[in-house]
């Protein structure tokens, strides 16, 4: 890991562009820290600077509670190389939901294993890093999506202490029989209204999470029309279980 560039936001949040061989990534820490501070690792569907504006908000939300938070671009996101294969399943899946038929679960698998396969290393090597730096201390959360990923990393990551994911994304299969074996304190997200998301696959899945304290928060909306009570229920949730 080594950093890019650096600067302070208005509020004081310093902002640290790095990268983790070819992967970009950023760093948010709070503008004044005395002590290491919890981490707070945020997940999103791709694309670094179009996700930019909604990144620092949730970070300078992180940082106004007392943590540090980061992020890594995904694999086949912004400038990093595409694949094929997930550029036909991603194609796939859009004439499907344009057409309004019903996604096949070969298209999800397609799309969202080899996904998750590549993401959840490349997360786990930037915690590496983010972990050696002294202001720094954990312990870790998760926030964000895609869920596939938050999951793998939540059965796999034992650094991680609690997430909040966002029921926003389709899901394998598969990842059910992964989901029962999450144990870490959950918050779940669920737009009631998501054009793009399976409610009933979502509601299974929450069923499905092992963990004994886990919450699912459901708000009227569409996929980003998360309201600001529900981002301050969840940052709640970090506040209790990272402190």
């Amino acid at each position: 890991m080594r950093f890019t560039s650096e600067q302070r936001l208005d509020d004081g949040v310093l902002e640290r562009e790095f990268a983790l061989g070819e992967i970009p990534g950023i760093l948010w820490t709070p503008g004044s820290v005395s002590a290491p501070v919890p981490l707070i690792l945020l997940g999103h569907p791709g694309g670094l600077r179009k996700m930019y504006p909604r990144l620092v908000a949730r970070a300078q939300r992180s940082a106004a509670d007392g943590f540090a938070a980061a992020t890594v671009e995904g694999p086949g996101s912004g400038d990093r190389p595409r694949s094929a294969a997930a550029e036909q399943a991603r194609a796939d899946l859009r004439r499907a939901l344009a057409a309004g038929a019903p996604v096949n679960g070969e298209i999800v698998d397609r799309l969202i294993l080899p996904l998750v396969e590549k993401a959840v290393p490349e997360w786990q090597a930037a915690l590496d890093g983010l972990l050696s730096l002294p202001e720094i201390g954990g312990p870790v959360g998760y926030s964000g999506g895609a869920i596939s990923i938050g999951i793998r990393l939540a059965v796999v990551e034992p650094r991680i202490s609690a997430a909040v994911l966002f029921a926003g994304s389709f899901v394998p299969r598969a990842m059910f029989e992964e989901a029962r074996q999450v144990t870490i304190p959950l918050h779940v997200l669920l737009q009631w209204d998501d054009e793009g998301n399976d409610r009933q696959l979502a509601l299974d899945l929450f069923d499905a999470f092992g963990s004994k304290e886990k919450s699912l928060h459901a708000s009227l909306g569409g996929h980003t029309g998360v309201p600001q009570f529900a981002g301050d229920a969840a940052a709640r949730f970090f506040a209790q279980h990272l402190k």
